[in-house]
């Protein structure tokens, strides 16, 4: 019964042609909310009447589409836009992330797993590694994120601006112009952001000058 409907972030489809591109999370259902935030990822093609939302879940089909409104509240939590990219920067994007998602690894039944993986942050990161245009970090409440979906325990950040070390999921760096200096242990993230300036603490999220480009 909880609360599933659009939290007004988005214009009508129908208002403008343009190509999209929108991330957005919130707080997740039940005390894991404490801790963490749901991700999921919200584009239209130019020209399109309508939104394409895909969520990664524990229930059902794992990767959802159109389950939900494309804003809506998550379980009542209103969510916040991660990633936000409109027209022509979206429009050559909006293929290479449907390609993620079609052969996203884990998609059948069973797979999801909350902790530490793979779980719907660790869907939306993947999406966001196959753009480095979009220059896209999750928020460090988005356990999960860090979990080696392609079975590399060291790689390039999703901005390509820096490097990873994880060790299936439960320790980790992470080193970046974008993302700043990250340890994950046990799926929480602890460190802080030079670029913008900002701590990033387990539970509570970022603390500093917002995130951006």
């Amino acid at each position: 019964m909880a609360d599933r409907s659009s939290a007004g972030l988005l214009p009508a489809a129908t208002s403008s042609p343009d190509a999209m591109i929108r991330v957005f999370a919130a707080r997740t259902v039940r005390w894991r909310g404490i801790f963490a935030v749901h991700t999921w990822i919200v584009v239209k093609e130019k020209g399109a009447t309508s939104y394409t939302r895909y969520d990664y879940t524990a229930w059902g089909e794992p990767i959802r589409t159109n389950g939900f409104a494309p804003d809506g509240r998550w379980f009542g939590a209103v969510p916040e836009t991660v990633v936000a990219v409109d027209g022509e920067l979206a429009e050559p994007l909006i293929p290479k992330i449907r390609y993620v998602i079609d052969n996203f690894r884990f998609r059948s039944y069973g797979d999801y797993s909350a902790w530490p993986g793979p779980n719907s942050n660790t869907f939306v990161q993947a999406a966001l590694d196959s753009v480095p245009a979009l220059r896209a970090v999750l928020p460090p409440t988005a356990i999960g994120k860090d979990f080696p979906y392609n079975g590399r325990w060291i790689g390039v950040t999703s901005s390509a601006t820096g490097v990873y070390v994880s060790l299936a999921g439960y320790l980790g760096m992470t080193v970046g112009w974008l993302e700043g200096f990250e340890i994950n242990f046990f799926g929480a993230v602890l460190g802080f952001d030079v670029r913008r300036p900002a701590l990033k603490l387990p539970g509570f999220g970022r603390f500093g000058v917002a995130a951006g480009l």
